[in-house]
């Protein structure tokens, strides 16, 4: 499962698409919207994106791992506006072992932020910013 949703995410159907009786480890990592960045009181996020081309972006990073480590991966992301709290992304790995599970995991967040054309935009009681850049492997 790779999607993009302005719809509030479901984590359990994101954890029975991966989960399978061969699998000794789910690891799920779920991101959530907090209430500071760098010393501001966050009132809300926006994200943005050219979902065809981050839906493309986040196949290949699924791809990447499940060559990599031969584990299984859903990865659920939001976009639109978002209060403190919402649930922004939820990644899960299914794997034999858990070893393999955790590093899938973390190496998928990582690689999203890094190469994934998806943006963020704070809003803090005295404006807003974006967050981050434009990827540059897009």
């Amino acid at each position: 499962m790779i999607e993009i949703t302005s719809q509030p995410i479901s984590v359990q159907p994101v954890i029975d698409k991966v989960k399978k009786d061969s699998h000794g480890a789910l690891v799920t990592f779920i991101g959530t919207v907090r209430d500071n960045s760098e010393g501001k009181k966050v009132t809300y996020l926006e994200y943005e994106t050219y979902a065809r081309m981050a839906e493309k972006k986040l196949k290949e990073i699924a791809d990447e791992i499940q060559n990599r480590w031969q584990t299984d991966i859903s990865i659920v992301h939001r976009i639109g506006r978002m209060e403190l709290g919402d649930t922004v992304i939820v990644i899960v790995v299914g794997s034999g072992h858990r070893r393999e599970a955790f590093q899938s995991c973390e190496y998928a967040i990582n690689r999203i932020k890094e190469i994934v054309p998806i943006w963020k935009k704070e809003f803090y009681e005295d404006g807003s910013s974006w967050v981050g850049h434009l990827p540059t492997n897009t």
